[in-house]
Formats: structure tokens, sequence, C-alpha cells
């Protein structure tokens, strides 16, 4: 859900095609640098499916642009301003969703940020599961990333707070894209 509603939030900067969408997110989401552009095509059939997404156009060289609908903007405005995830175990999508929210002109990072702060500090005991021991190690590691969670977020909205994250969109065109396929 993360890498669909990251992507969906990129295009509130603007109309983009998919390799471009791809670029941006990798660029605002390093550590998914193995997502592949097939990946994002999927994902845009299927926000258009479910109404998030329209067209925008087409580039010069007949690459289709797209854009949220407004049923796509309330998705964003909730995305961007609320933690995704119950729990920080969810630690690459929680990386997804700050550092996207982030990266837009005028997004809700610090609501976004102390929203995963709170959800940190209230994550449900593994201690009932497994043996004695079993419970203790579960415990023991919840703790630790839990910890580290509600360390990175509180260091990042110190960072943020000094260093403005909000990136505008790359000027670099990709040199590809993929062609619409034709309805048979």
């Amino acid at each position: 859900m993360t890498v669909k509603n990251g992507l969906l939030t990129i295009l509130s900067l603007g109309p983009l095609y998919g390799l471009q969408l791809r670029d941006e997110f990798v660029a605002r989401a390093p550590h998914r640098a193995r997502i592949n552009v097939g990946q994002v095509y999927g994902t845009l059939e299927r926000l258009r499916r479910d109404g998030l997404i329209m067209s925008a156009g087409e580039t010069h060289d007949n690459l289709p642009l797209y854009r949220p609908t407004s049923l796509g903007t309330e998705a964003i405005d909730r995305w961007s301003s609320e933690a995704e995830h119950s729990s920080v175990f969810d630690w690459n999508d929680m990386l997804d969703q700050v550092l996207i929210v982030s990266s837009l002109p005028g997004a809700p990072w610090r609501v976004l940020i102390d929203s995963y702060l709170e959800r940190a500090r209230h994550v449900p005991s593994l201690e009932t599961l497994g043996t004695p021991s079993q419970a203790r190690a579960a415990h023991g590691a919840q703790t630790m990333i839990e910890d580290a969670a509600e360390a990175w977020l509180l260091r990042l909205r110190d960072e943020f707070e000094e260093n403005d994250p909000a990136a505008p969109l790359s000027m670099l065109r990709p040199r590809r894209g993929r062609r619409p396929s034709l309805a048979v």
C-alpha cells in the first residue's frame, strides 16, 4: 500500500508518466531503489481503475501523463497526515511515508511524524507469545525497534526543522517510458 500511496502522493506535484514517476519515487525514498517501472505502470493502472488518478494528456512523444482525481487528492491528504501503519515494525513502509510526504512542498510532515511517534509509544506487547524465554526475546526486540523508531523520528523532526526537506520535481526527463497498451 505504501508504494501505491507514495506514487499517488508524488503525482500531487504535477502530471508525470510512469518512468518519470518511478525516478521521483526512488529519489524521495532511496531505500526503494529496486522498484521497477513495470510495478509502477501496474500500480498506475490500479490507481486509474480505482478512480484515484486520471489522464493528464501526453508528452510531446506520446507518453501518457497522469494526475490525481478529487478522490485521489482526498486519499493523498489522508496519507500525508496520519501514520498508515499501526506498528513501527513496518519499517520500510514508515520510511516510504515519512520520506515521501516530507519531500513535498507544504506537506504536513510534522503531523505525520508526531502520529508515528504516538503509535511507537503504544505498540501492543508481544510478551504473551511462545515460551517465557521467547516472550522475553520478543519483548526485547520490540523495545529496541520502538526505541530506534522513536530516536529516528525525533532526529528527523529536528533535522527537518532546520533544513526544509521539500524537493521540487526533477527537471531531468528519463529517456524512455512505456507507451500505453492498445485495447483489443
